[in-house]
């Protein structure tokens, strides 16, 4: 399994300060940071576009961008987060006309390929990508808004993403995003994730670096 990943999500960042929160939280120990794009059609809501990806760029963020596409139809603007500086992009199957296409396509654009499972949604697709895949995204709430609390029963299924995984041999990651907080990730990283989208559990307190120490030191007590 991968080395554990905090990816702390800019939808719960001040979006008035966004550059210089972004560079706090790295600077605090955070690994990726994790962009939740929403269109006010596949989901309730509205937020950053590829020219906020730009623009973390051209404010000197290096760090990996994960870009989790919550919009739909996905893949005439898959190019444009790959050009604005995205590493990872990730994609609902509900969206695409075409999984296999849009998973070729983002690795036609050079950035890492995944699909987004909602908490409803079955693994059932999983099996026949994954040679397309670098990262799998489970919803442990309803996309659409930060904030929410954890779904409980995503962890069952957590735990076969990461058998299905692991049988495979490749080399994939394993993520989860909503309501993972310091005292819910442990159990979180016990059923098999290795990469953790954490927005509000991090930018609401008022140390990032404490608050993501603390959940490395969960994580680290889940995998001994």
């Amino acid at each position: 399994m991968h080395n554990a990943v905090i990816a702390p999500s800019i939808l719960s960042a001040d979006m008035s300060n966004l550059g210089k929160e972004t560079k706090s939280v790295l600077a605090a120990g955070a690994d990726f940071i994790h962009v939740d794009v929403m269109d006010n059609h596949y989901v309730p809501n509205l937020t950053f576009g590829p020219i906020v990806v730009k623009a973390l760029r051209n404010f000197g963020i290096v760090a990996p961008l994960d870009v989790h596409l919550m919009i739909k139809p996905v893949d005439r603007i898959i190019p444009e987060f790959a050009e604005a500086g995205a590493d990872y992009i990730t994609f609902h199957p509900e969206a695409s006309e075409n999984i296999e296409h849009t998973l070729e396509l983002i690795r036609q654009c050079e950035c890492k390929s995944g699909i987004v499972f909602n908490p409803a949604t079955p693994l059932d697709i999983l099996g026949r990508v994954l040679d397309k895949i670098d990262i799998v995204l489970l919803m442990s709430v309803n996309p659409g808004f930060g904030g929410q609390p954890f779904i409980e029963p995503v962890l069952d299924k957590l735990s076969h993403a990461r058998e299905i995984i692991d049988k495979s041999k490749y080399d994939i990651r394993l993520e989860i995003d909503g309501g993972v907080k310091i005292d819910n990730i442990r159990k979180i990283a016990e059923a098999g994730a290795d990469t953790f989208v954490a927005g509000s559990a991090i930018f609401e307190t008022d140390n990032y670096g404490s608050t993501i120490a603390m959940m490395r030191e969960q994580i680290a007590l889940a995998n001994n």
